[in-house]
């Protein structure tokens, strides 16, 4: 196996103990000094407490995948209200549809025992009508987003049909049907 070893170069200067390559300096020297202006390096990133540096963003924000669970549970809501306005939008005029986290803790004493997935406020004394859909129950009870889809348009549909007094295969007919 060979051996490697290192030159010293020999120059005509007397020799002084010289620090290690790797060694760091007190001052870096005012030749080697580069200045980036604070608009081209932008902000100062700090690294984690562990060392191992700031996390940025898994996936960007311009690619679909990036929106949130909330996010894509308040498009689901927003495709089934839009299907049951394109047929019922007269009789659901000034309705406000809201999606909240979690049902409150007390509910209305003619409510039936249990975890609500959706609730429908009728208009009194000046208030819309509203309807609300639990977005944390629905997606405990979904198998996948296909299922959450499906249960949120239920509970929109039941919902509406509860507001406007009517059976849910009135508002939609394919009301708890499985796909095919």
């Amino acid at each position: 196996m060979p051996s490697f070893r290192r030159r010293q170069q020999q120059s005509s200067e007397p020799s002084r103990p010289s620090a290690p390559v790797w060694a760091a300096r007190a001052e870096p020297s005012p030749d080697l000094a580069y200045v980036v202006p604070a608009e081209v390096a932008g902000p100062r990133r700090r690294r984690d407490r562990r060392g191992r540096g700031v996390r940025g963003p898994l996936i960007p924000p311009s690619v679909p995948a990036h929106l949130s669970r909330s996010d894509r549970f308040d498009g689901y809501v927003l495709a089934a209200v839009e299907r049951v306005e394109a047929v019922w939008g007269d009789e659901l005029r000034g309705t406000e549809f809201a999606v909240e986290t979690v049902p409150p803790s007390d509910p209305h004493p003619w409510e039936p025992i249990g975890v609500r997935l959706g609730r429908c406020h009728p208009a009194e004394s000046g208030q819309p009508a509203r309807i609300v859909v639990f977005r944390r129950p629905i997606e405990s009870r979904a198998t996948g987003r296909a299922d959450l889809a499906d249960m949120v348009s239920d509970v929109v549909v039941q919902q509406v049909a509860e507001l406007l007094g009517r059976r849910p295969e009135e508002i939609d007919p394919m009301f708890g049907r499985e796909d095919p």
